[in-house]
């Protein structure tokens, strides 16, 4: 038997914004570290010399050993690209997907022997995958894992299919829905057949919750709140995480305002990075027009202006019309851009109104003879949405069905990283 088994799987949710990283078994992530890097450029832009002299050619080994070496992730990152101009933020995700591969290994090194502390080649790894994922991708990240870190076991799990898995309880587990995926830097709506991803139907929206940050800046600069500008942007993030809510109709959220404005517009304190001096500045309507631009997009920008109820109808209508009554049933919202206060009762109202609009125009149609069944419109929330994507990862690495289906390092070996292409999914879960 392989000891590795009998340990935990590490389970890693690689966001755009965020990184979750932790145990198998775990309800929690260990760590929640934001998915950046902080290289030190000054060793890598030493100017090139000669090879010739040894002592030359051991300084620029040295050199090179140094740049792998000095690095910084997450909030370390930040601290020191802002106390050293020599250490340069690098993102290693964009939009959701694997952009600087070089900075995704280190940033994975520090998660794996910093943060977690463990030996990789004593555990199986669960990676998550955004479902747009191109195979080559995973190849890439394949080899990362199976060469620099040695690790046991692989298995990489398209994000969307985790986020249903966390709904997953003794007694059912519904495979089958819509997962609404609304991250920092991407959001997916993902149809899901009995486990299985419906790729042809997939949509992509270029709104997400970076997106409602700089709007709430914007909105705050625009009214001239006295915000150091080297804060604005972390301002408007905290902002839009401690005050921001869905609210039902906004002309009526406006009139609320302008009517009991004590009520409703909070106050923002702060200190200046540079003097220390405090400061203070209103939080008014970006409170509820933050979030709006999910249903509202062409108040934010109007490259795009499909609000995204309408975009979960068009996945839903071009799924296989014998899932679509039970895909409608289970909308299942993950990421940390779906916690707005009231934000599932807004979606399924609107998604509500599009689909008994789409019978009562079929029911014309036909005069009244043949009545269609109603639709059941359902979006579920439940507490652990914000990390629903890294808990199904946690509930599926927890069953014996997860070492079987992961790929081990002696397949690597013998097969390359081609078989990282596809994923076997459990049959023994669903």
């Amino acid at each position: 038997m392989d000891p590795a088994t009998s340990r935990p799987a590490v389970v890693i949710d690689n966001g755009t914004g965020y990184t979750k990283i932790g145990f198998a078994g775990n309800v929690e992530p260990c760590f929640i570290v934001p998915t950046v890097v902080a290289a030190n450029e000054s060793f890598v832009n030493q100017p090139r010399v000669s090879s010739a002299k040894s002592s030359n050619w051991s300084a620029q080994y040295n050199a090179g050993v140094m740049a792998d070496l000095d690095f910084y992730i997450g909030e370390e990152a930040f601290t020191r690209s802002k106390s050293n101009s020599n250490y340069n933020l690098k993102y290693p995700i964009k939009h959701g997907q694997v952009d600087d591969w070089d900075a995704m290994e280190k940033f994975w090194q520090q998660c794996i022997f910093n943060y977690l502390r463990c030996d990789p080649e004593d555990h199986y790894f669960l990676l998550t995958e955004s479902p747009l994922t191109a195979p080559e991708s995973r190849e890439y990240m394949g080899e990362i894992m199976f060469e620099t870190f040695n690790v046991a076991g692989l298995y990489m799990a398209v994000q969307p299919v985790l986020a249903l898995a966390a709904g997953y309880t003794t007694s059912k587990c519904e495979m089958t829905g819509v997962v609404v995926d609304v991250g920092d830097g991407a959001t997916h709506v993902v149809p899901v057949a009995e486990g299985y991803v419906i790729g042809s139907s997939i949509k992509s929206i270029p709104i997400a919750g970076n997106d409602v940050t700089h709007f709430v800046q914007q909105l705050m600069q625009e009214r001239g709140e006295h915000v150091p500008p080297e804060q604005s942007f972390e301002v408007a993030r905290k902002v839009k995480e401690t005050y921001c809510y869905t609210c039902s109709d906004i002309v009526k959220e406006f009139n609320k305002h302008d009517k009991e404005p004590a009520k409703y517009i909070k106050q923002w304190r702060g200190t200046k990075p540079k003097t220390g001096a405090p400061y203070s500045c209103d939080i008014g309507y970006e409170r509820f027009l933050g979030p709006e631009v999910f249903f509202n997009p062409e108040i934010y920008q109007s490259d795009f202006a499909t609000p995204l109820p309408a975009v979960i109808d068009k996945c839903i209508q071009s799924a296989p019309i014998d899932t679509r009554r039970a895909l409608y049933k289970n909308i299942v919202l993950s990421g940390g851009s779906t916690m707005f206060k009231d934000f599932h009762r807004r979606l399924q109202r609107e998604l509500k109104k599009i689909v008994d609009a789409r019978i009562l125009a079929h029911d014309a149609q036909l005069g009244g003879e043949i009545k269609a069944q109603p639709v059941e419109v359902n979006v579920v929330s439940h507490p652990i949405q914000r990390y629903a994507v890294w808990f199904g990862g946690s509930v599926l690495a927890s069953t014996p069905e997860f070492f079987t289906a992961c790929h081990t390092k002696a397949e690597y070996e013998e097969y390359g990283a081609s078989i990282c292409r596809t994923n076997p999914i459990f049959k023994g879960m669903y």
